[in-house]
């Protein structure tokens, strides 16, 4: 069970946080809603692991830093995956 809500949890975060990446960038991204999710689900996790890594994951309250840390690495993934995803194809 504890998998399944840890699975539901992570889409649910991934989607906020892609869809946040999305709305910060500038123009039109041509990707798909399935795609930002995922985009924003890697960089949950990344910045999971980077504010482990730097001591700021576990704080009293709301993690605000390890939020703008998944919150900044969505926004270069989503930027990155349109540049590259809507490039023509030959």
């Amino acid at each position: 069970m504890e998998i399944i809500l840890s699975i539901i949890s992570a889409l649910i975060i991934g989607l906020i946080i892609g869809v946040l990446a999305r709305l910060i960038l500038p123009g039109k991204q041509n990707i798909s809603i399935w795609l930002t999710i995922l985009v924003g689900m890697v960089a949950a996790i990344i910045g999971t692991l980077i504010a482990g890594l730097f001591g700021y994951a576990d704080t009293p309250g709301v993690d605000w830093w390890e939020l703008i840390t998944q919150l900044a690495l969505a926004i270069v993934g989503v930027g990155l995956v349109s540049g590259f995803w809507s490039r023509p194809r030959t």
